[in-house]
């Protein structure tokens, strides 16, 4: 595997059905992403789990590095390996179904204190973590197998958007149909939760667990009917040692790949600082703007909607203006709203004093939430496309996106582990997520070096 070259092999076209049964696999993941991450689970935990909202976003930062760290050390060994076995639909499979079950397991997460509950909490999210993210790997590695170069910023952004489109379902219904508020019982459109979810013991919120298990099981069922898969190459008992050999020596011979090891090194931080701003930005709001489930879940429903608009034009703009150009952009536009979700309490807006019960700082952190779901949306559309740039040999597309997960977990402790430390060390929520901007910085500069074909 090497850096940028003019020729890449034509990849083969997909059918119709194939292709969108490929881009089922964001409609089916991305509710774990929107409902456990960021806007349902993570604050229930930190709200009404943890002892505090301030333990609770320590220790939701300790799991995500753990989880971090593992993903990190096996995702390219397992993308090498795929790759010399071939197909990839197996590793999906056997992923999914961890990830299915450790999700759902969250149902059992009662809102108590209580140090064995909070256990359940953290690993079941830990084992989950896992799960998705290698059932991820395995399906962007099919990526350039379904279309041409030409089509893979299109596919990518139409893709991504499907996935916000599928997370904005999953939290609408949830709204309107499962979280109640517990002193009035009712949802955001005043119903009784369905099922006979009892507002009380919230388990609307925990109902978010099971409902993100079923949608996935469901949706990624096209993928294994409908999608073309890699031929199987040679077993899986030759397979490990042709695999690790391949590894091992494409990451000796980085360094002489500027282009490649350069993206690599740049998406280590600012994925890891996206990533750090979806998984914390809900846990802050809860925390220093003290607001409930129902106004995340509209902040949510309001950056899914700007995310799902802007992967589509992340993908438009990858074939005009250019992939890199994308990339570099929606970072730009991402320190702007990290900058402002860092200035915004409840008594300031970009550090400047508001009037006591002003509703200004809740309105420039929904503002903030759409830039990010806009900007986020693009980024990770345009990255995808990117990362294949940088490959030379298709038959190793599985290593290549082993890689981009190493890259993108090999230092994803340091957005919990910053997070963490800060905020420990300061008692304070919004002096704690200040690591983010910093990572979003580092991951700019080091994209300066990086080529693309578009």
């Amino acid at each position: 595997m090497s850096a940028v070259t003019d020729d890449l092999t034509p990849a083969p076209t997909a059918s119709r059905r194939g292709i969108w049964s490929w881009m089922l696999f964001d409609w089916a993941a991305q509710p774990f992403h929107t409902l456990i991450i960021t806007f349902v689970f993570a604050p229930y935990f930190a709200g009404q789990v943890a002892a505090n909202p301030v333990d609770g976003q320590s220790d939701w930062a300790f799991a995500a590095t753990i989880g971090g760290l593992l993903i990190a050390f096996l995702a390219p060994v397992l993308g090498a390996l795929s790759d010399a076995t071939g197909p990839r639909k197996p590793w999906i499979f056997g992923f999914s179904a961890i990830a299915a079950v450790a999700v759902f397991s969250l149902w059992f997460v009662t809102p108590d204190p209580d140090p064995a509950n909070i256990t359940l909490a953290l690993v079941a999210f830990v084992v989950a973590l896992i799960g998705f993210e290698f059932a991820a790997i395995f399906n962007n590695a099919m990526m350039p197998g379904l279309v041409g170069r030409d089509k893979l910023g299109s596919l990518s952004g139409n893709a991504w958007a499907l996935g916000y489109a599928g997370g904005l379902i999953c939290l609408i219904a949830m709204l309107v149909l499962m979280v109640a508020s517990p002193d009035s019982g009712k949802t955001l459109v005043g119903l009784d939760p369905i099922l006979g979810l009892d507002p009380a013991q919230l388990e609307g919120d925990r109902a978010s667990g099971p409902l993100t298990a079923i949608w996935f099981v469901i949706f990624i069922i096209p993928l294994f009917l409908f999608t073309p898969d890699t031929a199987r190459r040679i077993g899986v008992k030759n397979a490990v040692s042709k695999g690790l050999r391949e590894l091992i020596d494409t990451i000796r011979t980085l360094p002489r790949h500027p282009s490649l090891f350069a993206f690599l090194g740049s998406s280590m931080f600012y994925r890891d600082a996206l990533n750090g701003l979806y998984t914390f930005g809900g846990i802050y709001a809860v925390g220093v703007l003290g607001w409930s489930t129902i106004q995340l879940g509209v902040f949510g429903i309001l950056a899914s909607v700007t995310g799902i608009f802007g992967s589509i034009a992340g993908g438009w703009l990858d074939t005009r203006l250019g992939t890199k150009r994308v990339v570099t952009l929606t970072i730009l536009a991402l320190i702007a709203a990290s900058a402002l979700v860092i200035s915004t309490t409840e008594t300031h807006v970009l550090f400047v004093a508001v009037a006591e019960g002003s509703s200004v700082p809740d309105i420039m952190f929904y503002c903030a939430g759409a830039l990010i779901g806009a900007a986020g949306g693009a980024l990770q559309a345009a990255s995808r496309p990117l990362l294949v740039d940088q490959v030379e040999h298709p038959e190793r597309m599985g290593e290549a996106f082993g890689l981009y997960a190493l890259s993108g977990k090999a230092t994803a402790f340091l957005a919990p582990l910053g997070i963490y430390i800060f905020t420990e060390l300061s008692g304070s929520q919004r002096i704690g997520i200040t690591p983010i901007l910093i990572l979003f910085v580092v991951g700019l500069l080091l994209l300066i070096p990086v080529r693309s074909r578009t």
